[in-house]
Order: structure tokens, then C-alpha cells, then sequence
């Protein structure tokens, strides 16, 4: 479940020491106390991205709202900055409003900075975005990087150098020596790679020399550092003057710094056996974090075998060529923004470019197609890996339309709908409509396509959209034979009608996917079809229809752990029985159900439940908690850029009158503000009457839970009595990662068997605060 109280921001620890820039952090202490808007330039590898989280980090503790980090160097597409953005300040894009305007909207009112990293390939979309927050948000700051300015109105440059580099007159002492900043660099890099650096007499020389070599450049001192495992730095030196010596005559003239850096990294990769080599350069098709997995399916071939590629990684690691981060429990990497372009040179060079993107695309296609079934059966590990790969699909996605891929894009755009629905609504909207608009899509071929864009219409209340979309899935699937897709696009479009207030072409719609799914023996076909049954009789007022078909639909996604669809029906049996005068009935399903939407973090869902939780709370006569819940579930609608059903709006706009009846408009609205004011974990809490969360209880299972979340996951279905395979499958990670996770697990609980943790997970020990399956029951 969600924690009560966030820490504001998102800011990473830093994984190493950071060193110096002393005058640098000062100079950005004085612009930021006076300007809004600084952008740290400079070139690739000067060390401007780790200045800006020092700065923010340093400075985050005076900003109420306080400090965020987006991420751009991995985003390719100019039109998902503001997604980027959004996403970095946990907000969400899951229902109609376009991202910038969610954003703005977000921010008007809030003190906070905002460190916006790796600006320089999106100039012109990052530029866009920071005027407009500068112009719209009076109390937000920012700290740009990018390797040339934003050119922004208000905008002040600080110049990012490289470290000092140390005298090169050989009487200082060491001791001062010791405390330049290239030089403590090079040193602490050093010693972290071999365990047994240390900076002498004898060695002295060499490491000043290299330093003022390498221009004080971090991410060439870096590279360099690292070959102390192997060479010394007297012989790092040889090697790289000679390398110098080739560009510049042999003598000593200095080299433009971005070639200074150009050369260690060619230094750096002709060291590389012939495997690694080919590694690396293939690794630039990745659009973001990529895991083992991905390596070994898209890079296999010639000198890369599959059998090879965890050594062939581990070793590009070792080398710093490739950094390691860990999302979730699941290890993955990513490249250095320039390291990147570098690799995509040497994978042009080499003439292999487009047969490694296409065998990305269809790695992705593929991989995506085969997981789409199951998604909804483990949808929180879905959306994990989801979450973790997402930059890659996007930029297969961009490929594909580049590329004029047309089936491949659609196949992949369509197998990303309960990502689409619960993280990312608007963007799905953009690549469904780009796809099927491209003059390239073949219309009988597309049922799903369409259907999935009628769905993302329905679900931003649009019907006006939805409509001629769900029109084109139903002629398509019928023509293409397609029985389910037929199904889902009949029943889906009766509920688009019934939102425009179309009844004759809701009912006519309903009794065909009634008719359709006749024969289907598919879970998710019956669940589609009550879930158009309850929302009719929502609309027609029919309080007995509506309350049967969504308890059938509960029961049966409860059974199939679906819980997207089981938060759903939960919220329409709750409405139901709310609505009909049953609110000891109302309670505990409305209870479940937001409990639900928390554990899977579905935005639209928790605020409906909290919407309908006021209506309930102003029935049973709480008038302040029903102004408090009503309040929260206002701001979290804003925050997903969502509306509310029009059916819903009569109910909630007699709980308000209700509500300022019994405490006055004046009470009404401050308690209602409060409620807003409320993070969503304590607002929440606030609602299913757990007082301790709601004031400030540390996250679920913080102290007493020994298990991380993706170890309890595990233990879990080791429960149920699954293999490491089958759970690899429902988690969507690798059978060799499960195994990692078990091993771990029988570590931290002190056991030697299998047996030992079902009995623990048996017992209720595992305090990780999660609906389990006989928890719905209870």
C-alpha cells in the first residue's frame, strides 16, 4: 500500500563521493537565491548532471514542495518531454488532459525545484516547456543541463568547466596534492576499481600528467581510472600520449576538449577484446535501461552469443563503459548519454545498424505480444517490467513510424493497453492515432488497434472519440473473423453510447456483445460484457441489473486475479448498494475496491472510490469526513488530469449540499481543502479508517516486514506452490532472477526449504500490507 507520509521529491542518492566544484556550487547558491531559471552548460562528460543533483539536493530541504529530478537523456521523442516531466513528479497521464496542461495546472501553486537533466537533444520541446512553467508557476525554480543554453527569457548560464587540474610544477607537497580536485578523482576512482590505489611519490607524475591530459574531464578521468586493475598509471599514460601524440603531430598541443574526450573513450574501446567491442556498439539500440534478458535477445549473434553476454556485460561494467542501477530488484543497465552516440557511430560504422534495430523492434513486438495475455493475471509485475522498459518501446514505437513499420508498431501499440489505462493515457491516445493515421494501416487488420483506441477515448470521457473508433474495431473483427475482439468492441462501444446519451444504440450494442460472447469461453470476454451490463443499468437507473452483473464480475475476477477488473467491479457494486440505500452493504465493497486501485497505484480508480466514500460518509451524517474525502479525491482527479462520470455527478452534488448543510460553506470548504492537502497514502488511510497511516505511520512494513517487495511477490507464489518457472511467467522476469530472489529470501529468513517459506507466508508474517487472495473474502 502506498506510504502515508512521502519525503517531497525524488532525487537518487548519490552512488559515489561526490568532489569539489566548491566556486561552482557557490556561483549557483547566489543565482538561485536571485533567478528562477539556471542552465549549467557545458560539454558531454564535464560532470553537469551530477552538479545539478548536488545543488538540488543541497538546496531541496527550502523548498516546501521540494526538490524533483526528470530525466530527459533517455527520452528521443521532442512531444514526451511534458510526459517525462509529469511522470518524474509522480503525477499521472491516465485520463484527458494533455501533459504540459496537467503540469501547469499541478504547479501554479506550488514551491518546489525542478532539475530538469540532459536538455540538449530536446532544445527546442525542453525550452518550450520551461517558459511556460517560468510564466505559470511563480514558485518553482528550476536547474537545466544541456550543452548549449535553453535561450529562455530570464534564463542565467552558469558555465560548467572541467575540475581544477593540479600544478604541473613537481615540488608541491602530496599532501596538497592530494586535495586537487582531478587528481582526489582520479584516486578515489582509482582505488575503488583495483581496491589498493594510492597516490605516491613514485606515481605522483603520472597522475598529474594524466589529469592535465585529459582536461580535467570527469568522465575521461574516470575511464581511465578504472585500467588501473590492470596497468599502472605511468603505463595508462604511455598509452594514451601516444594516442594524443597521432592527433596532434606528436607534440604537446592541447586538443579541443570534446575530442580529448573522444579519444579516451577510442582508447578506452580499443582495449576491448573483439566480443566486448561489438557489445557496446550494439547496446546504443536500447532507448533506455535494458535488462540481461534484452542483451541476450537482441544482441546474440557472431562475436555476441547469448552463452556469452552476461560475461561480455559484466565486464563493459567493470570498465565503466556501462553503468549498472538496480530497478525494483531486477538488475539493469544503461549507457552514459555519451557513451551512447558513441556506440551508435561504431554500430553505423561497422554496417550493422539496421539489422540490430530491426531485431530490437521485433524483440519488443514480440515479447510484448506474449506477455499482453497474461498481463492482467499479474499485472503488478507487468507493470513493473513495463515501467523499467518503457524508453525501449517508445523508441521502437518511433522507429516503427520512421520506418513506415506500420503492423509492427500496431501490434506493439495495441499489446500496451493496461499500460496505456493505468500509466499513460494521453500518450497512448498520440501513438495509437499517429499509427493509424499514417495512410499505412491496413484497416481490416487493425480490430484491436481500434478497439484500444476507443477504450483510451471511454476511459478520458470522450465519447465523441470513442465512438467512430469502437465503429471501425467492430467492422474490422467482423470482417477479420476476430470473435473477441468482436466481443470487446461491442460491448465497449454500448458503454461509449451510453456516455453520449445514446440509449436505443447502447441497448442495440449491449444485446450483440451479449450474443457474442455466447461460445467464448474466455475470462476476460464475460468480465467486458458485465462490466457494459452494470454500467447500463447505472446509466437506465436499473440499481438491481447494475449491483448483479458487477458481484458476478467481481466474483470471477476476484477468482482469476484480475484486479483491474476487480477494482472496477468492486466500485459499481459499492455505487449500486450506496445507491439503492445499503450503506452498512456499501461499506466494505467500496473498502476492497479502494484498496485495490492503491495496490495496483490506479489513480482514476482511488479517486472515484474516495468520491463515492464522501458520498458514503455524508449519508451515514460524517459531514466532516465526507467534505475531508471529497477534498482528496478532488486533487487526485486534478493530478490525473481526469473527469468524473456523468452519472456520478448528481450523486456527489447532493453529498456536497449535504455535506455544507450540516457544517456551513465556510467549514465545508476548509475541511474540504484540508482533505485536498492530504497525501494520497493518509488520504487513503483517512478513508478506510486507519487513523495511525493516515497520521504519519512509517510505509507499510518499514521495521518489521523483512522481505523487499519483489522477495515478498515471491515468497508468495512460492505459497501458491509455484515453480521458479512459472513464477519467471507470472512476474514477468527471468527463471535465473527468481532463483536470485529465492536464494535471498532462505537467507534473510534463516531457512533451508521451500516448505519453510510457505509456512511463513501461511502464518501472515510477511507484513508487506498487501491484499492477498483470501483477504477479498474476508
Amino acid at each position: 500500500m502506498a506510504t502515508s507520509v512521502r519525503r517531497p521529491g525524488n532525487l537518487p542518492a548519490e552512488a559515489t563521493s561526490f568532489i569539489g566544484r566548491r566556486r561552482e556550487l557557490a556561483e549557483l547558491r547566489r543565482k538561485l537565491a536571485a533567478a528562477r531559471l539556471v542552465s549549467l552548460v557545458g560539454p558531454g562528460g564535464v560532470g553537469k548532471s551530477r552538479l545539478a543533483l548536488r545543488i538540488a539536493t543541497d538546496l531541496g530541504r527550502g523548498f516546501p514542495g521540494g526538490a524533483w529530478l526528470a530525466e530527459l537523456a533517455e527520452v528521443r521523442d521532442p512531444a514526451l518531454v511534458g510526459n517525462a516531466v509529469i511522470a518524474a513528479l509522480d503525477l499521472r497521464d491516465q485520463a484527458a488532459t494533455e501533459p504540459l496542461a496537467l503540469l501547469l495546472s499541478y504547479l501554479r501553486d506550488r514551491r518546489l525545484l525542478l532539475v530538469m537533466d540532459n536538455c540538449e537533444h530536446l532544445l527546442g520541446a525542453a525550452a518550450e516547456l520551461v517558459a511556460e512553467v517560468i510564466r505559470a508557476a511563480p514558485g518553482v525554480s528550476i536547474v537545466a543541463t544541456s550543452r548549449e543554453p535553453l535561450s529562455v527569457p530570464g534564463e542565467h548560464v552558469v558555465p560548467v568547466p572541467p575540475l581544477e587540474l593540479p600544478s604541473p610544477h613537481a615540488d608541491e607537497p602530496l599532501a596538497r596534492l592530494r586535495q586537487n580536485e582531478a587528481v582526489t578523482l582520479f584516486t578515489e576512482r582509482a582505488a575503488a576499481a583495483s581496491g589498493a590505489f594510492d597516490l605516491t611519490d613514485s606515481n605522483r607524475a603520472a597522475v598529474v600528467d594524466l589529469c592535465r591530459r585529459l582536461d580535467g574531464l570527469p568522465l575521461a578521468i574516470e575511464l581511465a581510472a578504472v585500467r588501473t586493475r590492470v596497468l599502472g598509471a605511468e603505463q595508462i599514460l604511455a598509452r594514451l600520449t601516444d594516442r594524443f601524440g597521432l592527433l596532434t603531430g606528436g607534440g604537446r598541443a592541447a586538443l579541443p576538449r570534446h575530442q580529448t574526450l573522444r579519444t579516451t573513450i577510442d582508447w578506452s574501446h580499443d582495449l576491448l577484446e573483439v566480443g566486448e567491442r561489438t557489445l557496446l556498439r550494439r547496446l546504443c539500440v536500447f532507448g533506455g535501461r535494458f535488462t540481461l534478458e534484452d542483451v541476450e535477445s537482441v544482441c546474440d549473434s557472431g562475436e555476441v552469443p547469448a552463452a556469452r553476454a552476461l560475461d561480455l556485460l559484466s565486464s563493459l561494467v567493470d570498465k565503466s563503459l556501462v553503468m549498472k542501477e538496480d530497478a525494483g530488484g531486477i538488475a539493469c543497465y544503461r549507457l552514459h548519454e555519451t557513451m551512447r552516440e558513441y556506440a551508435r557511430l561504431e554500430l553505423r560504422g561497422a554496417g550493422e545498424e539496421d539489422a540490430v534495430e530491426l531485431r530490437c523492434a521485433e524483440h519488443y513486438r514480440s515479447r510484448c505480444l506474449r506477455s499482453a495475455a497474461g498481463a492482467r493475471y499479474g499485472l503488478l509485475g507487468w507493470l513493473e517490467w513495463m515501467n523499467l522498459e518503457i524508453d525501449n518501446v517508445r523508441s521502437v514505437l518511433r522507429w516503427c513510424l520512421d520506418h513506415e513499420d506500420i503492423p509492427r508498431g500496431l501490434d506493439l501499440a495495441g499489446s500496451l493497453g493496461w499500460y496505456w489505462m493505468t500509466r499513460a493515457t494521453t500518450e497512448g491516445v498520440r501513438w495509437l492515432d499517429e499509427l493509424l493515421e499514417s495512410g499505412h494501416a491496413d484497416p481490416t487488420a487493425n480490430a484491436w488497434a481500434y478497439f484500444m483506441r476507443g477504450f483510451l477515448s471511454v476511459l478520458q470521457s470522450d465519447p465523441a472519440a470513442a465512438r467512430p473508433a469502437l465503429r471501425r474495431a467492430v467492422a474490422a473483427a467482423r470482417e477479420a473473423g476476430r470473435r473477441r475482439a468482436l466481443q470487446h468492441s461491442l460491448a465497449m462501444a454500448s458503454i461509449a453510447e451510453n456516455m453520449a446519451g445514446d440509449r436505443a444504440s447502447a441497448r442495440r450494442l449491449l444485446d450483440e456483445a451479449r450474443a457474442a460472447t455466447e461460445g467464448l469461453d474466455d475470462h476476460s470476454s464475460v468480465v467486458s460484457l458485465l462490466q457494459a451490463l452494470a454500467l447500463d443499468g447505472l446509466f437506465e437507473g436499473d440499481l438491481p441489473a447494475a449491483g448483479a452483473a458487477s458481484a458476478e464480475g467481481a466474483r470471477l475476477s476476484r477468482e482469476a486475479g484480475d484486479l483491474y477488473a476487480l477494482g472496477m467491479m468492486l466500485l459499481n457494486q459499492g455505487l449500486t448498494a450506496l445507491m439503492a440505500g445499503d450503506l452498512d452493504g456499501a461499506r466494505p465493497l467500496l473498502a476492497e475496491g479502494l484498496r485495490v486501485a492503491d495496490r495496483i497505484d490506479d489513480r482514476v480508480g482511488q479517486f472515484y472510490v474516495l468520491d463515492v466514500l464522501g458520498c458514503h460518509a455524508a449519508s451515514s451524517g460524517d459531514a466532516r469526513l465526507a467534505a475531508r474525502l471529497l477534498g482528496a479525491a478532488r486533487t487526485i482527479r486534478r493530478e490525473a488530469g481526469a473527469s468524473v462520470m456523468p452519472f456520478l455527478a448528481p450523486f456527489l452534488a447532493r453529498a456536497e449540499e449535504s455535506a455544507v448543510a450540516a457544517l456551513g460553506a465556510s467549514r465545508f470548504e476548509a475541511e474540504r481543502e484540508g482533505g485536498g492537502r492530504l497525501s494520497r497514502g493518509a488520504a487513503i488511510a483517512l478513508a478506510l479508517g486507519e487513523p495511525a497511516r493516515a497520521a504519519g505511520a512509517a510505509p507499510d512494513g518499514a521495521g518489521a516486514a523483512p522481505l523487499g517487495r519483489r522477495q515478498a511477490d515471491v515468497a508468495r507464489l512460492i505459497a501458491d506452490g509455484l515453480s521458479n518457472k512459472q513464477i519467471g511467467a507470472r512476474l514477468f522476469i527471468s527463471e535465473r532472477t527468481v532463483d536470485t530472489h529465492v536464494r535471498g529470501i532462505l537467507n534473510k529468513l534463516g531457512f533451508n526449504s521451500r516448505a519453510q517459506i510457505a509456512g511463513w507466508i501461511a502464518s501472515g508474517q510477511d507484513g508487506a500490507g498487501r491484499l492477498r487472495p483470501g483477504d477479498a473474502a474476508r
